[in-house]
């Protein structure tokens, strides 16, 4: 697929069915944003930086903040059921010890 056709798809996605099922972009993502907030917040105080679960709780946020606006929208409770699942897995002792360098190695890219 181009870059071109991409563009086209996202354009007609973001001004059409999703514009439809969750409302204003902006007030969606201010929401979004209101409840990661608080998510980062308690990963920050309990474990010091965010876990693959926390990122299925964010994840679930988002789900729950599209629903907030289109609460009958099917797809996204789905979407919730599946991320609520996962976070509960990412839980499990196997998952206790996460070492944030061995995706990084220790590097990040800073801000330009």
């Amino acid at each position: 697929m181009k870059r071109k056709e991409v563009l086209e798809e996202a354009l007609k996605l973001i001004t059409g069915d999703r514009a439809e099922h969750y409302g204003d972009a902006y007030e969606n993502h201010a929401r979004i944003a209101e409840g990661w907030n608080i998510i980062i917040k308690g990963a920050m105080m309990s474990h010091g930086l965010l876990t693959p679960a926390h990122v299925a709780l964010m994840m679930d946020w988002v789900k729950t903040s599209r629903l907030l606006e289109s609460i009958d929208h099917v797809d996204s409770w789905i979407d919730k059921a599946g991320y609520t699942a996962l976070g509960a897995e990412l839980t499990g002792p196997q998952h206790e010890e996460i070492k944030i360098d061995r995706f990084t190695n220790g590097y990040v890219r800073p801000k330009k």
